[in-house]
Parts: C-alpha cells; sequence; structure tokens
C-alpha cells in the first residue's frame, strides 16, 4: 500500500493505493498517530484503494474515534463499490461520513 499525504492547516488528506489488509493497516495507524495532531479535518481519499480487511476497518474506527474525540471531521471519498459493500455489510455505512 502506498500512501500519500497533504496537509493545509488544520486539514489533512490522506490518499491510499493498493489494500488495507492486516500487512498494510499498521501503516496507516503508524501514520495517522504521528500525523493527527492539531488536525480537525481528515479525508481519506479511497480512490485508488482496491482492497479492505477487518483490521483496516477497525484503523478506521480508530482514526474516527480520535477525530470525534478532538471535536474534528473524518470522511473517506473515492470509494469503489466493493469497498462500499463491505461498509454497508459491516455497518460502517453508518459510522462514517462517505462522500
Amino acid at each position: 500500500m502506498n500512501l500519500i499525504k497533504k496537509a493545509a492547516g488544520d486539514a489533512l488528506t490522506i490518499a491510499l493505493e493498493g489494500r488495507l489488509d492486516t500487512t498494510t493497516s499498521p501503516q496507516l495507524d503508524n501514520e495517522l498517530d504521528v500525523s493527527l495532531e492539531g488536525v480537525k479535518d481528515l479525508t481519506l481519499d479511497f480512490s485508488e484503494l482496491t482492497y479492505i480487511s477487518s483490521a483496516g476497518l477497525r484503523v478506521l474506527l480508530r482514526a474516527q474515534r480520535k477525530m470525534n474525540g478532538c471535536q474534528g471531521a473524518m470522511r473517506v471519498t473515492g470509494v469503489n463499490d466493493s469497498i462500499m459493500e463491505i461498509f454497508e455489510i459491516t455497518g460502517f455505512s453508518e459510522i462514517l461520513t462517505i462522500e
């Protein structure tokens, strides 16, 4: 998985490419740990993400909780049909802001 970060003020966008699974989710989790300080607006761009596993969902849930805790906003953009189906089956479509 590749991560591309773009920061502007208190906004951060992280574009993900490839698969977010057991092997790669620690990479995103670590990146969020070091990058979310002072961030009030987090966008995760899934335009180039092809797959997400339960480990990836866990990272998203943790990020959402962290943003909620600091009164920030998190959105997921560019979600393909197969990942959207996973979000719907797991109930994440009710938890996340998906654009």
